[in-house]
């Protein structure tokens, strides 16, 4: 259903080694590169970082956040171990969410601008 999504970040340079180092836990690179964008993914660019001088820090009860989809534990634990290597701060380390309808295990972060951005994956056991 989503195409691709976008956050805006205030320092393009800073946030797109960061993204390099968290995203590629999951198996996304840096596809394309812009003066104010930069795009990463797979195949084509899923997930895009954009430039917004001037922009304050997202604020924890704005309530947005971003999932992306692991294919495993160790992932989600790799994104999570990046992300905050990368200059980024848990917000949920990496476990099992008890859920009314499904298990999942999942782990968040906030980028160092405040996005925050989730890793989930659903183990069968």
């Amino acid at each position: 259903m989503i195409d691709h999504i976008s956050v805006g970040v205030i320092d393009l340079d800073r946030s797109a080694k960061f993204y390099e180092a968290t995203l590629s836990a999951l198996g996304l690179a840096r596809l394309v590169t812009r003066p104010r964008t930069v795009g990463f993914g797979k195949a084509y660019p899923e997930f895009w970082i954009n430039l917004r001088e001037g922009m304050p820090r997202v604020l924890p009860e704005s309530g947005v956040h971003i999932c992306l989809r692991a294919k495993t534990i160790s992932e989600v634990d790799a994104f999570h171990a990046a992300a905050v290597a990368a200059g980024g701060a848990s917000d949920g380390a990496p476990g099992i969410r008890p859920h009314d309808r499904v298990r999942y295990y999942a782990a968040f972060v906030t980028d160092p601008d405040g996005n925050r951005i989730e890793a989930v994956t659903f183990p069968s056991e």
